[in-house]
């Protein structure tokens, strides 16, 4: 797989049946995923899911890892979307309930994406894209911990929290798991006061 994820806005097609190829794929890998472990993919499937032939799917992508790269872009995305209020508010618990609750639905796409062969390059680019936000923000870390470090941390925690959750055999409530990151990971980087366990 390539050393980054290439983003579908940037570098992607623009002719209109290019863009419907490509969402389609998009749209065929994340069903799929929701049925089986993504090392378990033919090219096939996900081409036959998409409606589109066999050697269509290698005009789009070199293989099923770079459409993953793809997917993971977008998702990573959406995904920083919802986390970034919980490093700008006061009240990070609801915003973590949100995050957590969100991956839960989608359990199978963050599976693949957290705990797969792609993690490493999917916490690489969150954390990339976490930088981006942050050096547009306004809230700034407490005064002992640097920013870019404050940023690497509640990304990277923030992934590694997820992909633990991800793993378990146990399942841990997303409530439960909001909490935890809202007290281990949220509340050192914004400086907030620890809060009580609930009971």
């Amino acid at each position: 797989m390539e050393a980054s994820i290439s983003r579908f806005g940037a570098d992607g097609p623009s002719d209109a049946r290019q863009v419907r190829s490509r969402k389609a794929l998009s749209d065929a890998l994340l069903a799929l995923l929701e049925e089986k472990p993504f090392d378990q993919l033919t090219i096939r499937e996900i081409s036959a899911r998409a409606g589109i032939g066999y050697a269509t799917f290698f005009r789009h992508y070199p293989d099923k890892e770079s459409l993953l790269s793809d997917v993971a872009s977008e998702e990573i995305t959406d995904l920083l979307a919802r986390a970034s209020p919980l490093l700008l508010g006061i009240d990070s618990l609801e915003p973590a309930h949100a995050l957590c609750t969100h991956v839960a639905e989608h359990r199978a796409l963050w599976s693949a994406l957290l705990t797969g062969g792609a993690a490493g390059i999917v916490r690489d680019e969150f954390i990339r894209q976490a930088r981006a936000l942050a050096a547009g923000g306004t809230r700034k870390p407490p005064s002992w911990l640097p920013s870019d470090l404050a940023v690497v941390h509640g990304a990277g925690g923030t992934l590694d929290l997820l992909a633990w959750w991800l793993a378990q055999d146990t399942d841990y409530p997303a409530g439960q798991i909001a909490e935890i990151l809202d007290r281990l990971i949220i509340a050192p980087v914004v400086d907030k006061p620890t809060p009580a366990p609930a009971r």
